[in-house]
């Protein structure tokens, strides 16, 4: 009977949360040696085996290999986390954002894209959408401070993980307007509410519980009272904003957002910072009517 070789694994990319990735990927794969090919590669140019901009101090398992060519770093790998791919390779996305499809004017998930264009199977963070392959992933990620979930609410996981940018934006210009807490939590439940119908409208189906996990509240309360929010709002803030506001625009349905319509305005520089508070004043969110008992 022919051995079948454990599975390896590459990273591709090597930013703040690529490395952060790979520092507990590396470690599960040197423990699980019998599950995991122990060598781990990393499309990345190679320095001191260290992200001293995003890592400082923390040095990388010595298993995990710096590729410098991408085509080369994945060639033979049966886990990618996403070009010249191995029969039967597993993608999983780690990209806290979507796409717009402007012609639909629909969200377009990019775990669908990647599936769509590579043709294989793709997990997203803690929404593992392929189940036979759930244990070797929670293996390969679960640390004991990195802890993985299960759900089969994979689209609302990825879709929380851009919208929460908007919210991030709405939180940074009321600290910039001098606001304290209780202003910042009105911004989150409002986020949060118009989160929900937002994956409602577009994805039916999903599941409330889903926003109790790390993907929902926990991480648009972390987004939006971290430091880095300013930094977040910038770099990715405007661009989800406007592809909400014109997918909302082109369903006559931007009216039910209050919240994200004011930070779409306000990124534009076509309404002030104080918009958002009018609008905060005005506005009471309302759960989906699958939620709501009467």
């Amino acid at each position: 009977m022919k051995h079948k070789a454990p599975p390896k694994i590459t990273l591709v990319g090597s930013g703040n949360w690529g490395s952060t990735i790979a520092l507990i990927v590396g470690r599960n794969a040197g423990k699980h040696k019998n599950d995991f090919d122990p060598e781990v590669r990393m499309w990345v140019h190679e320095e001191i085996h260290e992200n001293v901009k995003y890592l400082p101090g923390k040095k990388l398992s010595s298993n995990v290999i710096a590729v410098a060519d991408l085509v080369t770093a994945c060639i033979g790998s049966d886990i990618l986390i996403p070009h010249h791919l191995k029969e039967g390779a597993l993608a999983i996305s780690l990209i806290k954002r979507f796409l717009i499809d402007k012609k639909e004017g629909v969200i377009r998930l990019v775990s669908e894209g990647i599936r769509g264009l590579l043709n294989i199977d793709t997990a997203v963070p803690m929404g593992a959408n392929v189940k036979k392959k759930w244990p070797v992933l929670k293996k390969s990620f679960e640390s004991d401070n990195f802890r993985i979930n299960l759900t089969k609410d994979s689209n609302t996981v990825e879709l929380c993980g851009g919208l929460k940018n908007v919210v991030a934006c709405a939180a940074g210009f009321a600290d910039g307007l001098g606001y304290g807490s209780n202003t910042k939590a009105a911004i989150v439940q409002l986020g949060l509410l118009e989160i929900i119908v937002i994956v409602e409208l577009f994805y039916h189906d999903s599941n409330i519980q889903t926003y109790f996990e790390s993907c929902g509240i926990a991480d648009l309360i972390a987004t939006c009272n971290s430091g880095r929010n300013r930094k977040i709002c910038e770099a990715f803030g405007p661009a989800t904003a406007e592809a909400i506001f014109m997918m909302l625009t082109k369903h006559n349905m931007i009216s039910r957002f209050p919240l994200f319509f004011a930070a779409h305005q306000i990124c534009k520089q076509q309404l002030s910072s104080n918009f958002l508070m009018e609008r905060l004043r005005k506005c009471k969110g309302e759960l989906p009517d699958k939620w709501v008992k009467r």
